[in-house]
């Protein structure tokens, strides 16, 4: 196909079909399942995904793909030509008529956190995201405690799911070629934590982070407007002198779960 690529789009393609084919593979596609794709691009990966799930919804934000999409003639896909980013959450999955589905993605890398958070907070019929990221935000959204790349990014993720990468993507697999490598990211959805406010959590987590090289005591005394002593004995069973990046997933939920109190 003829396509002039568009740089505001992040348009970087796959054609490799091992490739494609292990994309779909790991975001565990099988007859019985509804799939979700944002951007078709050209939609190398749409048709693999096609011919394993049931139902494909596909969107593809760049009007210009409409007509070669359409003449793919694929089986079980309705495509949809706008940009999901800007649409709702209800309005997405009133295609898929209240059953649940899973989402894979080849995202461009500027609207990567905020789609994935988008249907993290807002959906409770997602079950999967398997999305090609950048390699540095896989390794945000997987990374340990302890860690530079340990992060908001990583402690809400964990707070939705279980993240793992799934494979690491040369730059080379793509056209045109980016800057920096990718990788797969899977994240299967759990409910362990439906019980706490999904925004107050994200909340109190930029607060954890908002300074790293300060400790929580700093960060927390502004955030509940209270200062370090008074912070101390209210959360006297906590080590606070540790800095944010020190502490768990479950550390963290059981702070939360102490000053909401």
């Amino acid at each position: 196909m003829e396509h002039e690529f568009k740089k505001k789009f992040g348009q970087n393609f796959l054609s490799d079909k091992n490739l494609l084919q292990a994309i779909v593979n790991d975001a565990e596609i099988c007859e019985k399942d509804n799939v979700l794709e944002i951007g078709a691009g050209a939609g190398a990966l749409t048709k693999p995904l096609s011919e394993k799930a049931k139902r494909v919804v596909s969107f593809e934000i760049d009007r210009d793909l409409q007509d070669h999409l359409l003449s793919l003639n694929l089986k079980n896909t309705e495509f949809v030509f706008t940009d999901a980013l800007k649409e709702s959450i209800n309005t997405i999955e009133k295609h898929f008529k209240g059953e649940k589905y899973k989402l894979v993605a080849n995202l461009p890398y500027y609207i990567t956190t905020p789609l994935i958070f988008k249907f993290l907070e807002e959906s409770d019929s997602v079950d999967s995201l398997t999305i090609m990221v950048q390699k540095e935000v896989a390794e945000r959204m997987t990374a340990k405690e302890g860690g530079k790349d340990y992060g908001v990014l990583t402690v809400m993720v964990g707070f939705f799911g279980e993240a793992k990468i799934t494979r690491v993507v040369g730059r080379q697999m793509f056209f045109p070629q980016p800057n920096v490598d990718s990788a797969v990211v899977n994240i299967t959805r759990n409910q362990k934590f439906k019980d706490i406010n999904r925004k107050d959590f994200y909340e109190f987590i930029k607060a954890c982070f908002s300074m790293r090289r300060k400790t929580l005591a700093n960060n927390l005394s502004g955030y509940l407007k209270l200062n370090k002593t008074q912070l101390t004995q209210k959360l006297s069973t906590f080590d606070l002198t540790r800095r944010a990046e020190s502490f768990s997933l479950n550390e963290f939920i059981e702070i939360f779960k102490e000053i909401k109190k």
